[in-house]
């Protein structure tokens, strides 16, 4: 099970608002792992427009965020990147909105030494290849991609979640990795993608939603809210994300 990334200062709080109406306190939101650059963006922005509020990220796999949600975790906000994790929470999660998209592309190391061009070399004898767990979200699509193409991959790596994969395409451990659009572009000169063609790519929708019990629902619901507008949306597409 992979160790969450934990970003931003304070725990979550209660100071919904404070004697003028404004918002105040903190808040905690879990997200997926691939909305890491996208949230860290989101968080620096709505604190800059609600000063004297803070917001605590942490990212992980969704499967591992939605059990510790279920086991008791004092969470705000929950991001997935599968309906499936979210639906896992159908007691505890208010609303859930879906709010984007994303599909999957091939990440090579930038000299390409296996020489991949297509999602069919990835199953050619010796060729290393990573991808996340099949229990996460990334995991889930990959093999979709796989099932679509009509091939059988044997993957070197099931990876916690989809961060990790990219890492071992990064140092090298392996030859290539599933991960999403949104992180190849994230990791720049890093790693090369290699596009799916739209027949055989899959895609996986991410949706949003308050917890109920949320230490502060006030400023749990602004945030969520402003992950939704254009300001929000904004960030997102210019990450890489596609509308639901």
């Amino acid at each position: 099970m992979s160790v969450p990334l934990v970003l931003a200062g304070c725990s979550s709080s209660g100071g919904a608002t404070t004697s003028s109406g404004e918002l105040s306190g903190s808040i905690s939101v879990y997200a997926a792992a691939s909305l890491t650059e996208a949230f860290k963006t989101i968080e620096q922005q709505f604190t800059a427009a609600h000063p004297g509020t803070s917001v605590t990220l942490t990212f992980g796999a969704s499967s591992d965020l939605s059990t510790q949600i279920s086991q008791g975790a004092k969470v705000d906000v929950f991001a997935s990147a599968s309906e499936k994790n979210m639906k896992a929470l159908a007691s505890q999660a208010t609303s859930p909105t879906d709010f984007v998209k994303n599909r999957l592309e091939i990440a090579v190391p930038p000299n390409n030494p296996a020489h991949i061009t297509s999602v069919a070399d990835l199953a050619r004898s010796g060729v290393k290849v990573a991808v996340c767990d099949p229990a996460v979200p990334c995991g889930v699509v990959a093999q979709q991609v796989f099932t679509n193409a009509k091939i059988t991959v044997k993957p070197t790596a099931n990876e916690a979640d989809v961060k990790s994969t990219l890492a071992a395409v990064e140092s090298g451990e392996v030859d290539a990795g599933l991960v999403y659009v949104t992180d190849v572009r994230a990791a720049g000169s890093k790693v090369t993608g290699i596009p799916i063609p739209g027949g055989v790519n899959a895609s996986t929708t991410y949706p949003i939603a308050t917890l109920k019990g949320a230490p502060n629902p006030a400023l749990a619901k602004a945030f969520v809210d402003y992950v939704l507008s254009a300001d929000g949306r904004k960030v997102l597409t210019a990450d890489g994300f596609a509308q639901p």
